[in-house]
């Protein structure tokens, strides 16, 4: 499955960046992002372990929240599987901070407020919202194996349902 190269993606009115043809199989672009605490961390120390690393748009939206708040309520099934969540949006380190605390949510929100990490995923795009376009973060997660290769890209993603997505997946996928 190929991220498909749209319009809406890269800058207003430009084609897309390379970046944005990630590919299963491909290796994940690494990246060194603060959490909601300022700690630094790349996603090549989670070499050897499942990662989830699931963008989003805005901490304390409604979209947002509930799909944060169904990761949290599925992490339990997560940890089981000994797959990292780490959720990344362009918002601050303070605003992941009382986002997370907020919610008790227990897992990593990185803050990538140069939007580096977004557009190097590909997942920074024109958006459209009552007719208005604007620049944001499109709702999308990446599956990646411990060898850290793309094992699974999550387009258009459903915020109720997500969390079990990716768990019915991972098991689907750990079979082969």
């Amino acid at each position: 499955m190929v991220v498909s190269p749209r319009s809406e993606r890269g800058d207003l009115g430009s084609s897309p960046s390379p970046a944005a043809m990630l590919k299963i199989n491909s290796k994940a672009p690494d990246f060194k992002l603060p959490d909601q605490n300022g700690k630094e961390h790349s996603l090549k120390e989670y070499r050897g372990k499942w990662v989830l690393l699931y963008f989003y748009p805005k901490d304390d939206t409604p979209g947002c929240t509930k799909e944060a708040c169904a990761i949290r309520d599925s992490l339990p099934d997560f940890k089981k599987l000994k797959i990292t969540v780490l959720g990344v949006s362009v918002d601050s380190v303070k605003s992941h901070k009382k986002f997370s605390e907020k919610h008790s949510l227990p897992f990593t929100l990185l803050a990538d407020e140069d939007k580096a990490v977004v557009k190097k995923y590909g997942v920074w795009a024109k958006k459209k919202f009552i007719g208005r376009e604007y620049m944001g973060t499109l709702r999308t997660s990446f599956l990646i194996d411990p060898f850290g290769k793309i094992a699974k890209i999550y387009e258009n993603v459903k915020p109720e349902i997500h969390a079990e997505e990716v768990l019915r997946d991972f098991k689907e996928l750990s079979k082969v």
